[in-house]
C-alpha cells in the first residue's frame, strides 16, 4: 500500500464518523463523475428540444435513468460536462433537426460546443455568452438564422467560433473583433451585411468572411499580421488593397475574387508565401510588376482591368489564370518553355490584346497541359481546347485591336 493511502486511512480513523461519511462521499462522486444536478437538467432540455433526422441515431445512448457522461457526444470531468458535440460526426449522418435550447448557458464548465451539419432551425441562444470557459464553438452548416450574439464577445477564451453555411443575418459585431484569443473565425456563407470590423487577436490566422453581403473598405488596421488564411470572397467589398493586405506577410492563402476592389496589386504580395492567391472579378487596375519570380502556385488575376505587358515573373507559376484582363503586347517567351515542359500546368491568356507568341505551329502541347489563346489581336499559331466561356471565336475583330493599339 502507497504510503499516500495509509496516510488517508489512518486519518480517517481519527475523524467523527460525520466527517468520514462526506470524505468517502466526495471520494466516491470524483471516482464515478456523478453529474452536476444543473448540468443534468439543462442535457435534458436540449434533448427535448432536438431530434435525430431519419437516418441518424445520435440519441439512441441519451437515457436518463443512466449515467449522462456515458451519453455519445457528452465529455464530462470532476462531475461537470466540458464538452457537447450534438449530431454523428459521420459523413453519412443526417443530422439533428429542431433548435437550440437557451439552457445550453447552464452548462457552465463547457469548453467545446459542436452541431453536426442538418436541419437546426431558430436564433442562436443568447445564453452562450455566460459560457466563460468556451474554447471552441462550432454551429455549421444547419438554417440557424437571426444575428451573431453581441455577448459572445464576452467569451474572453474563445480560440475558434465556425457559424458557416447558415442564413445568419445582421452585422458581425463589434465585439468579435475584441476576443483576445480568437484563432480562427469562419462565417462564411451566411447573409451578413455592414463592414468589416477591426480584429485585434494577436493570434488569429484564419479569417472566412466568403459569400456574404458585407461592403465597404477594409479595415486599415484591422487586420493582424499573424494572419495566414484570408477569404473575402464573393462580397460587396472596395476600396483599395495595398494598404491592408501589404503588411500580411505571413499569409498562405488569399482570396478576394469577386468583390469591387480597385487600384493597383501591390507588388509585395508576389513575395508572400502563398499558395493560392485569386484576385478575379474586381475592378483592380494598372500594370503588374512582380519583383522576381513568382513561386505562388495558382494565382487568378482575371477579369479585371489590368493594364500593360505580361510580366515573365508569371511564368513561374504552374496555374496561371490571366485571361479577361486586357493585356497588351507578345507573350514572353519563356511561357512557351514551361507549357511545353508541362511545368505551367495551365495557361489561359484568352480575351486580351495579345499580339503574338513563339510557337511553332507543328508543336505538341503536353496532354497534362492546357493553353487557351483564343480572342486576342493574332493569328493562333496551334489549335487547343478552351473553356466554354471563352466563346467559340477565334481572334478579336481587326477594329478592337486597332483602337486598342
Amino acid at each position: 500500500m502507497a504510503v499516500q493511502e495509509k496516510f488517508c486511512f489512518s486519518l480517517l480513523f481519527r475523524m467523527k464518523p460525520i466527517f468520514v461519511l462526506v470524505f468517502l462521499l466526495s471520494r466516491f462522486a470524483l471516482a464515478h463523475s456523478i453529474l452536476d444536478p444543473n448540468d443534468f437538467l439543462a442535457l435534458q432540455s436540449i434533448r427535448k428540444s432536438l431530434q435525430d433526422m431519419p437516418g441518424s441515431s445520435f440519441f439512441k445512448s441519451w437515457d436518463f435513468t443512466s449515467d449522462p457522461c456515458n451519453f455519445s457526444g457528452v465529455y464530462c470531468f470532476g462531475g461537470r460536462v466540458i464538452t457537447l458535440n450534438l449530431g454523428d460526426p459521420r459523413a453519412s449522418s443526417t443530422g439533428l433537426t429542431g433548435r437550440l435550447h437557451p439552457s445550453i448557458g447552464k452548462l457552465s464548465a463547457l469548453t467545446e460546443f459542436t452541431v453536426v451539419p442538418g436541419s437546426i432551425m431558430g436564433h442562436m441562444p443568447q445564453t452562450i455568452s455566460d459560457l466563460k470557459y468556451l474554447r471552441f464553438l462550432a454551429i455549421s452548416r444547419n438554417y440557424i438564422s437571426g444575428e451573431i450574439p453581441p455577448g459572445l464577445g464576452l467569451l474572453r477564451r474563445l480560440e475558434t467560433l465556425d457559424l458557416s453555411y447558415n442564413q445568419i443575418n445582421g452585422t458581425i459585431p463589434l465585439s468579435i473583433g475584441t476576443l483576445p484569443a480568437l484563432a480562427n473565425l469562419i462565417l462564411s456563407r451566411n447573409h451578413l451585411t455592414g463592414s468589416i470590423p477591426p480584429f485585434f487577436s494577436k493570434t488569429l490566422t484564419r479569417l472566412d468572411l466568403k459569400q456574404n453581403r458585407l461592403d465597404g473598405w477594409l479595415p486599415r488596421l484591422g487586420f493582424p499580421p499573424s494572419l495566414q488564411h484570408l477569404s473575402l470572397s464573393g462580397n460587396q467589398l472596395t476600396g483599395p488593397i495595398g494598404r491592408v493586405i501589404g503588411r500580411l506577410n505571413r499569409l498562405n492563402y488569399l482570396d478576394l475574387s469577386m468583390n469591387q476592389f480597385v487600384g493597383a496589386i501591390p507588388p509585395i504580395l508576389f513575395t508572400f508565401p502563398i499558395a493560392t492567391l485569386q484576385l478575379q472579378r474586381n475592378q483592380l487596375s494598372g500594370p503588374v510588376q512582380p519583383s522576381g519570380p513568382v513561386r505562388i502556385q495558382t494565382v487568378d488575376l482575371s477579369f479585371n482591368r489590368l493594364s500593360g505587358e505580361i510580366s515573365p515573373s508569371f511564368s513561374s507559376v504552374q496555374i496561371p489564370y490571366l485571361n479577361n484582363i486586357p493585356f497588351t503586347g507578345e507573350v514572353p517567351a519563356c511561357f512557351v518553355d514551361w507549357i511545353l515542359s508541362a511545368s505551367i500546368q495551365i495557361l489561359y491568356l484568352q480575351h486580351n490584346y495579345l499580339t503574338g507568341i513563339e510557337m511553332n505551329p507543328t508543336v505538341a502541347i503536353p496532354l497534362s497541359a492546357s493553353l487557351c489563346l483564343q480572342y486576342n489581336c493574332m493569328v493562333l499559331p496551334v489549335e487547343t481546347p478552351c473553356p466554354l466561356k471563352a466563346g467559340l471565336q477565334k481572334t478579336r475583330p481587326t477594329e478592337q485591336c486597332r483602337r486598342r493599339g
